[in-house]
């Protein structure tokens, strides 16, 4: 009975540390993914640096939301102007909705003209999962040291209707606005909403 219950007692300590790594204030795991070019990049290359880290499915209608209006690519164009890095993360497996080769990945970004410093190919999920990413768009804002301060939705209205986007309060331009301030994130964390990630 005491191996089962030092067995349980493993997995409930290792799910509680796996949980601790998506909470605002805890650090950021390191990861590394592969680009639409092949190369690698990985987030202990940019300590220093604020990040956003968003999980993105084309195909979703509430991913085409942010796109078809270009709300996202407004935001990455205007955080990358100040020197933060945007990485797109597909964490679809192959076979799913959203998953892309490298290269129809590649001509999806222009398609969209999305400008991301980089789309990274998840289709094993590993860091999907390794965030407890559950959504197309889950969205995550990492300061210079390393820690999350931002964990959630875009946004601050569910909806699929491109109308709602100007009346929404968008978290991920006010935590890294007030973070960048050196003001503490008045919205740490919220419900992220969507399409559900195709692991």
């Amino acid at each position: 009975m005491k191996p089962v219950i030092a067995l349980l007692s493993a997995l409930l300590l290792a799910t509680a540390a796996r949980a601790d790594f998506q909470q605002p204030g805890q650090a950021a795991p390191d990861f590394t993914l592969k680009d639409t070019a092949g190369t690698e990049h990985s987030l202990s290359d940019f300590k220093g640096k604020w990040v956003v880290l968003e999980w993105v499915n084309y195909q979703c209608p509430f991913v085409k939301k942010h796109y078809k209006e270009g709300n996202m690519q407004g935001l990455q164009k205007k955080y990358t102007g100040k020197d933060v890095v945007w990485l797109s993360i597909c964490s679809s497996a192959p076979g799913k909705q959203g998953h892309l080769s490298p290269a129809d990945a590649a001509e999806a970004v222009k398609e969209h003209e999305a400008a991301p410093t980089a789309y990274l190919i998840d289709e094993d999920g590993t860091v999907g999962k390794l965030y407890d990413a559950k959504t197309t768009p889950h969205m995550i804002v990492i300061n210079p040291e390393g820690t999350i301060v931002y964990n959630g939705a875009i946004d601050s209205i569910k909806s699929t209707k491109t109308d709602d986007v100007a009346n929404a309060k968008n978290y991920v331009s006010s935590a890294l606005d007030e973070g960048m301030a050196g003001d503490p994130v008045s919205v740490a964390q919220s419900q992220p909403y969507g399409c559900s990630v195709k692991y």
